[in-house]
């Protein structure tokens, strides 16, 4: 990769930190999450197709970092209060917003039973992208991922609304 490809392949990692964090009040600041990331992509030693394929894998690192910062953060404070985020593409009332734990374990269900839309759904939810950048990550038209986001928010929805 030249400085220009790291310089830009970090860009596009701060901006889906800022879209996955924006509004919340949480352990991990964007730049912290960004740099998880990066550290992770780079022991992997990944390599990237194209820009879109970068975008996917980085998503899938960012939910990870996520996650793990949210099981630690609660396996820190056994029987208190757990970390609750609103989640991009996930409306959710401000006096109830979703746990990432739980919406992580929800994703993975949804990917068990069908791998693109768990895919469409993560891209969206934890990568705040929109239809179109789904699309192309995934090599899919747009009118599939608006049928397929809409038939996996409302099944992680009924997952994530308390019986």
């Amino acid at each position: 990769m030249t400085p220009e490809d790291l310089e830009a392949s970090y860009a596009t990692l701060r901006a889906v930190a800022r879209r996955l964090l924006a509004g919340q009040r949480g352990s991990l600041e964007p730049t912290a999450l960004v740099h998880e990331a990066w550290i992770k992509l780079s022991e992997a030693g990944a390599h990237f197709e194209s820009r879109s394929h970068f975008v996917a894998v980085s998503v899938r690192t960012l939910r990870q970092v996520l996650v793990d910062s949210a099981r630690a953060k609660n396996a820190n404070k056994r029987g208190g209060a757990r970390e609750r985020i609103t989640l991009s593409g996930l409306e959710a009332t401000p006096d109830a917003p979703w746990e990432v734990v739980d919406v992580d374990r929800a994703l993975s269900r949804l990917t068990a039973l069908d791998e693109r839309r768990g895919r469409i759904a993560e891209l969206r939810i934890f990568g705040g992208l929109e239809q179109e950048e789904i699309a192309d990550a995934l090599d899919v038209s747009r009118s599939t991922v608006a049928r397929e986001w809409r038939q996996a928010r409302a099944w992680l929805l009924a997952q994530l609304e308390p019986t």
